[in-house]
């Protein structure tokens, strides 16, 4: 497979060359019009990941908590909290939201250790088996190694087996787990980590 160029800023896909438009991935912009795109888009790609499999009022519930412009505004102001957009065309397509000195998985909050947060990572369903997913967690962990970070972790849901199953491609081990609230429904995440 060829090489492409791949910069901090921005990665081109093997996909754009095929395309009118490269798609590519971008570190947000801290503003209002970032903030409204990414609750629509983790608002829309949330219900496309989890409704099949849980109540429509949890879901209900849960977006309402978590997606609104103002949340994702604030969100975008903790200075340890990084963005990644995918764009198609101008348009967002996928996205994740890391964070930096993250403590999921250390036993204690006072280890030195520096370790990179993937606390959310999504793609539009129509977009799901493109290659696009992949490439924003080769980007999530370029993100990890340029802000010196020694780990990279996450918390999936132990019944997400497609998410379980792209996540061990990448060579991420269990190393615990921790209740993750959906409305009213408490729900256990296995913790995977991955070395740097």
């Amino acid at each position: 497979m060829p090489e492409f160029p791949t910069s901090p800023a921005t990665i081109l896909f093997p996909e754009a060359l095929r395309m009118s438009s490269p798609l590519r991935i971008q570190v947000a912009k801290r503003t209002m019009a970032t903030a409204t795109h990414l609750a629509a888009l983790g608002q829309q790609t949330f219900i496309e990941a989890f409704a099949a499999d849980n109540k429509a009022e949890d879901m209900a519930q849960y977006v309402a908590e978590n997606f609104s412009p103002e949340i994702q505004w604030a969100e975008l102001q903790q200075p340890e909290t990084i963005f990644l957009l995918a764009y198609f065309q101008e348009t967002p397509v996928g996205y994740a939201k890391l964070k930096l000195n993250a403590t999921l998985g250390l036993q204690s909050e006072k280890t030195t250790h520096s370790q990179l947060e993937i606390e959310r990572l999504y793609v539009q369903e129509d977009w799901i088996g493109t290659g696009l997913g992949a490439s924003l967690m080769r980007r999530a962990i370029e993100e990890a190694k340029l802000n010196g970070c020694r780990a990279v972790v996450l918390g999936v849901w132990e019944k997400n087996l497609r998410a379980l199953e792209f996540y061990r491609r990448f060579g991420f081990k269990t190393i615990g787990q921790h209740a993750f609230v959906l409305g009213t429904d408490v729900q256990q995440d296995l913790i995977l980590r991955k070395g740097l």
